[in-house]
């Protein structure tokens, strides 16, 4: 008797049908390690994170991929797939997907996995430079001034003596010509008008409560002598700002690092930036040893914030910050030693900007 086997009714390789009706079944489940098993499994991957480099060492890097290599954070996250053992199905096996992080448990041979991460003023002060970055570029003539009000107030100490004291705030109003060209002007409620250029030098006050100081105007902009036209051409690159103001503020007194900190707050302060010299000016101070974190902090006008700060010689510096916004409220010197000024945690000096414009002469207000 004669079989004619049976015609197939479609041209697909009969492997193909196979792996389709496969597809159509449920994944399997995946079943959990045991404890023991994931333990020894997480010592294993940090054992071979811990051999990567000095393996690398010896393959022959070059120097600059060791260079690079070196520079990575040493806070890695390690992504392992474990097969799972075969399963009773038509799938043979399933991935697991585990996050390790290496500061889970220390691998018994003794290695230490350092955990780096970004300073957290350091992280404050990049969303601040990131806010800053798309404020408004100010329109400011090369025949204007720049306007800025603040309220400020800085201790002093009585005639007869004793822990100083911090007057209440008070409005203070300074013009200063883009350009450096004209002499501006300085005006505080309670003193009479000063004039600022080269015939009346500005005046420096080193720290709050000491006397002031003529700073020579003639010798041309520069970070500690800034014009409005001068600080538009700062460069925009952190490092090569932070550079620039380490070579103009050298031999001023103070460690190198609290200079630059204040030399950078007295232009947030008392100048008006682009946008992106002012995100550059945050990002250079981001970089600078030492710059931590206050959770709250008042200005001049008792506005709460967030500061960033840095402490040299007994004092601590404070910028203050919306955190909304983010935006630059103003400054506060506080003592974190005690001393002739009184105790610690006595307010020195404080500040609050106000408002920011450019007019057309010295002395006129702006619009609104």
């Amino acid at each position: 008797m004669n079989v004619t086997p049976r015609r197939r009714t479609s041209d697909r390789p009969e492997e193909a049908e196979r792996q389709e009706m496969t597809a159509l079944l449920p994944p399997p489940s995946v079943p959990d390690l045991a404890p023991e098993r994931e333990r020894a499994l997480r010592q294993a991957v940090l054992r071979e994170a811990a051999r990567e480099e000095p393996a690398a060492a010896r393959g022959g890097l070059g120097r600059a991929a060791r260079t690079a290599r070196a520079a990575r954070p040493a806070r890695r996250r390690f992504q392992v797939r474990f097969v799972a053992p075969a399963l009773a199905c038509a799938v043979a096996g399933a991935i697991v997907a585990v996050n390790l992080s290496s500061t889970d448990d220390e691998p018994r041979d003794g290695t230490r996995v350092e955990a780096q991460e970004t300073p957290e003023a350091t992280r404050l002060l990049d969303r601040v430079a990131l806010a800053a970055a798309e404020g408004e570029r100010p329109e400011v003539g090369a025949d204007q001034f720049v306007y800025v009000r603040s309220k400020v107030a800085y201790a002093g100490r009585s005639a007869g003596g004793g822990s100083v004291t911090l007057p209440p705030a008070h409005t203070r109003q300074v013009w200063l010509a883009a350009d450096g060209s004209r002499p501006g002007l300085l005006r505080e409620a309670g003193k009479p008008d000063s004039t600022l250029g080269d015939d009346a030098p500005v005046y420096t006050v080193d720290r709050p409560g000491a006397t002031p100081r003529p700073s020579a105007t003639g010798s041309g902009p520069s970070v500690t002598n800034p014009t409005h036209t001068y600080v538009a051409t700062l460069p925009t690159d952190p490092v090569a700002l932070l550079e620039l103001i380490r070579q103009q503020t050298r031999g001023q007194g103070q460690d190198p690092d609290q200079r630059a900190f204040t030399a950078i707050g007295e232009l947030l302060a008392e100048t008006w930036a682009p946008p992106k010299v002012n995100a550059a000016l945050y990002r250079a101070a981001g970089r600078i040893p030492g710059v931590t974190v206050v959770r709250t902090a008042k200005d001049a006008a008792g506005r709460e914030g967030v500061a960033v700060a840095r402490t040299a010689r007994g004092q601590q510096t404070q910028w203050i910050f919306d955190r909304t916004s983010h935006a630059f409220l103003g400054e506060r010197t506080v003592s974190t030693e005690a001393g002739d000024a009184g105790p610690a945690g006595t307010v020195l000096g404080t500040s609050a900007i106000l408002a920011k414009a450019a007019v057309d002469r010295a002395g006129q207000a702006p619009r609104g």
